[in-house]
């Protein structure tokens, strides 16, 4: 069967059909097109036309000419829209006309940027003129280093690499920085949170170099569609930018399906598992040999569907059908191979992280499977986007999970059809990051005394670094004097000192994978089954000091899941309002967390089978919350009597935590909640929402000012879920919560909307 034929089959199938919520399709819609400006080099317009691009779409020609212009430039279309030649032919134009002309390309990855320099290297082949392009990142040999500082006209890296490798070297690189007439920064939508705000720092500093070697260049981005796109440039790259946002690329048609599986035990509100209907949608393309890509959220989400599909097309009855698994964690090449045999049609199903989210070439997919929502409408775009690239029908399917968050969806399929996608949310002046960056700042070219490289408060920074004796001030200048080397102590994704490399005992300690900072408790405990390219291996030790987990290969028909205890004290108050007898406020906060146990679960009945206690070193994350105080006698107001009081508040940081990363573009686990019966901060009844971000990143501040959205929007949950005494969809299971705890959240919920004075 085809792709058409299979969408019919849907229709009368009942097994499927009955848990489609919603299914909209999206008409083929023609392209819009201009023809090339004048002033671009006839050379690199002939040999666009051999390529078969006779025309420019609308999007590519406003953006060429806003660039041509010298403004700085923002292009916001969807997936596979043709963004890449917004930026390569002013670049290259440039080149052409002036061989002394320079350009930066910035990816948020280096397979991204591999994949884009390949597509370039072919237009630059084709035009048989000398225009230099390299790539520089950590894989690049010393060797060829010398060459691409010195003869780069395009050089193709990443912003670790460039607040890392180059801008502290920016001596060695002065024909770039003399000559710099482009920077292009692409996919910035990725730069949200904690890593856009270290990148408008790196820009901020890329500024600095450029001004003093004598050259502005122009900042052109791309992203995906985000609700506030100009302004998360203007952030990122300090100036105002000219939007481009009229896509006139051709679509297909597209297909997009909500499908909520059905509910397998009405009490306790629980649907059969979004990863079993995942796999059993997965399959039926797959086995005709139609190319589809599942998406994950987790990584153990990842290798379970990976394993669970290879077993389905096990040989002989396989049918040759290849199934690949893709997520952070697998080495560079393993990924290359995997990305090759994608756009090759050696391999007909992927299972990802949103890894794949990212504009990286793996050919035209036809079907798309998202199982649970990913953290934002914008990447539900992205994944979705990622079938259909060519014309033709293509098909998305979101599979929603029991969470509330994905109930919500399902029972609101317009929200996110309709709904503009999120704001991109970063804080460059974010006191740790910005101090770091001045730091690294202050080593590259000493800094003026009043020199304003965060908005305020530069001064008082150097003056601190100072005392430390990490600069010191001559002649209204401050200079590095310190023998530390600054940028190698600061990661730009996250506060992790380092990865944890993991060890497979079982081949002479070859190294097969790496785990962040702070995943390592919950995926490298000591006898945790660690998952990788649906291989099992049991971690033997975890080497705390030495960032090491040694693993060795295991037969086990079971996986584990780890859990923690989180403890949360309150530094500072940056802004409270008052409501009748409650309290909203967000500040400062230190969470202390510890991983304590872990439970065996197996695999397809996913029945615990077992568990055990673990030891291992506090993590403490300094950052900032958003929290809610009700008066003290609430309970007796409200007739909350005993446990069930408890029990109401757990369900309410459940129900909040859930539901407010969709007002924030974060990933759900960029926000945690906990309550608190007695605050030791409040001394009253408190919920808190907190960033999982060290030093936060303006989360906690939004959510203060739009907190009566985000009630609204639990309370509606929780009273629409058919559950009786509460369930995963809303305020969590009655066994957490209490036989009375979700009357009792609805009751929470409805006096936070219309607080009442005690009278």
């Amino acid at each position: 069967m085809n792709l058409l034929q299979i969408l019919e089959s849907f229709k009368t199938d009942r097994a499927v059909s009955e848990n489609i919520v919603h299914w909209k399709t999206f008409p083929a819609r023609p392209g819009q097109y201009g023809d090339f400006p004048e002033y671009i080099d006839s050379r690199l317009i002939d040999v666009l036309k051999k390529r078969g691009i006779h025309k420019l779409y609308t999007h590519q020609l406003d953006a060429v000419e806003s660039v041509h212009g010298g403004r700085d430039t923002v292009i916001v279309t969807p997936t596979a829209s043709g963004k890449t030649l917004c930026y390569n032919i002013p670049v290259l134009d440039s080149v052409m006309k002036n061989s002394s002309s320079r350009a930066l390309y910035l990816f948020p990855t280096k397979a991204l940027s591999q994949d884009q320099l390949a597509e370039l290297m072919q237009l630059i082949d084709t035009l048989d003129v000398d225009i230099k392009t390299y790539t520089f990142d950590g894989d690049t040999p010393q060797t060829a280093r010398r060459l691409v500082r010195s003869a780069g006209h395009i050089v193709v890296t990443n912003p670790d690499m460039l607040h890392a490798g180059i801008l502290p070297h920016h001596t060695k690189w002065i024909k770039l920085f003399e000559n710099l007439k482009y920077v292009v920064i692409d996919e910035i939508h990725h730069y949200r949170g904690i890593f856009g705000s270290h990148l408008a720092n790196v820009v901020r500093r890329l500024r600095r170099i450029c001004e003093f070697y004598g050259s502005r260049p122009v900042f052109i981005c791309c992203s995906a569609t985000i609700a506030n796109p100009d302004e998360l440039a203007r952030k990122i790259v300090g100036s105002t930018v000219n939007l481009i946002d009229n896509n006139g690329a051709p679509t297909g048609e597209k297909h997009f399906i909500m499908y909520n599986p059905p509910v397998i035990n009405k009490q306790l509100g629980i649907r059969k598992s979004s990863l079993s209907e995942s796999l059993n949608l997965a399959e039926k393309f797959i086995r005709e040999r139609i190319q589809t890509i599942i998406f994950a959220q987790y990584r153990l989400q990842v290798e379970i569907l990976l394993s669970y599909l290879r077993e389905r097309f096990a040989e002989p009855f396989g049918k040759n059908i290849k199934v690949a698994g893709y997520r952070g964690g697998y080495l560079p090449n393993q990924r290359r191979d995997i990305e090759h045999g994608l756009r090759n049609n050696t391999i007909t199903g992927v299972v990802s992280t949103n890894a794949l989210e990212l504009g990286i070439d793996i050919g035209a997919l036809d079907v798309s499977i998202i199982c649970g929502y990913p953290g934002t409408i914008s990447s539900v775009w992205q994944q979705a986007g990622r079938a259909g690239r060519r014309s033709g029908i293509s098909l998305t399917i979101f599979v929603a999970n029991s969470s509330a968050i994905n109930q919500f969806l399902a029972k609101n399929p317009t929200y996110l059809l309709s709904k503009t996608p999120e704001m991109g949310i970063i804080d460059p002046d974010n006191l740790i990051i910005s101090a770091n960056h001045i730091k690294c700042a202050s080593f590259e070219l000493a800094m003026h005394s009043r020199e304003n490289f965060r908005h305020d408060g530069t001064d008082e920074i150097l003056e601190y670094l100072e005392a430390q004796n990490i600069v010191r001030q001559t002649g209204g200048k401050y200079h590095w004097s310190s023998e530390i080397y600054p940028a190698q102590g600061v990661s730009l994704r996250s506060a992790s000192p380092e990865n944890f490399v993991i060890l497979n005992q079982s081949d002479k300690n070859r190294v097969i994978g790496e785990v962040d900072y702070y995943s390592a408790p919950i995926f490298l405990h000591p006898e945790a089954i660690y998952l990788h390219d649906a291989d099992q291996y049991q971690v033997t030790e975890l080497d705390w000091e030495g960032r090491k987990a040694y693993v060795k290969e295991a037969e086990v028909d079971y996986f584990t899941d780890a859990e923690t205890k989180t403890d949360l004290k309150v530094l500072s108050v940056a802004d409270e309002k008052d409501a009748a007898d409650s309290r909203f406020a967000w500040g400062e906060v230190t969470v202390t967390s510890v991983t304590v146990l872990f439970k065996k679960i197996k695999f397809h009945t996913h029945e615990n089978v077992g568990s055990g206690k673990l030891q291992l070193p506090e993590l403490e994350l300094h950052t900032n919350s958003f929290w809610y105080t009700f008066p003290g006698d609430i309970r007796f107001r409200l007739n909350l009597e005993g446990e069930q009081f408890g029990g109401s508040l757990r369900g309410l940081a459940n129900i909040l935590g859930k539901i407010a990363p969709l007002w924030m573009m974060c990933d759900p686990h960029d926000l945690r909640s906990i309550s608190q019966v007695r605050s030791p901060f409040t001394e009253l009844p408190t919920i808190y929402i907190y960033e999982n971000i060290p030093d936060g990143v303006g989360y906690s501040e939004k959510l203060f000012n739009i907190s009566d959205d985000l009630f609204k929007a639990c309370l509606e949950q929780v009273q629409n879920c058919p559950c009786q005494g509460g369930c995963p969809s809303c305020v969590g299971p009655e066994l957490e919560v209490g036989e009375r705890g979700k009357e009792g959240t609805i009751r929470l919920l409805e006096y936070m909307l219309a607080p009442t004075p005690l009278s």
